[in-house]
């Protein structure tokens, strides 16, 4: 599955969603994980209630399942979870790598509720039925 997280520096976690200078994202499964791509975005992104700046944010995230943040606003949380991604808050800036890690130990073992329904979700299978 992929995995969204908010960073200035590409290395940690440590940057609230709106202000993220970068988006990197991950290919997480319960035996590893790899970097998939980096999202830079430019401008102002101070708080500022600019809701635009999320746009782009949340179309580079989409076919993410979860994005890990070091904080994020309501609405930006309220966005995020409307495009069917789990916010995650980090409480102190914690290294990609180790996050990933994290992850897979959780996949292999008995994930929670919520990830056991984001794990189906990849899996659906879509049937056209005719009137």
């Amino acid at each position: 599955m992929k995995v969204a997280f908010a960073t200035q520096d590409l290395k940690r976690v440590d940057a609230h969603f709106g202000w993220a200078r970068n988006i990197a994202i991950y290919d997480v499964g319960p035996e590893g994980h790899r970097f998939v791509e980096a999202i830079q975005f430019d401008g102002d992104l101070n708080e500022d209630g600019n809701e635009d700046k999320l746009a782009p944010k949340i179309e580079a995230i989409k076919d993410c399942a979860i994005l890990y943040v070091a904080a994020i606003g309501g609405s930006g949380a309220a966005r995020v979870v409307a495009n069917n991604i789990h916010p995650m808050k980090v409480s102190q800036p914690e290294a990609i790598d180790d996050l990933c890690i994290k992850l897979e130990c959780v996949l292999k073992g008995s994930p929670p509720p919520w990830l056991r329904k984001v794990l189906a979700k990849g899996h659906e299978r879509s049937f056209d039925f005719e009137d």
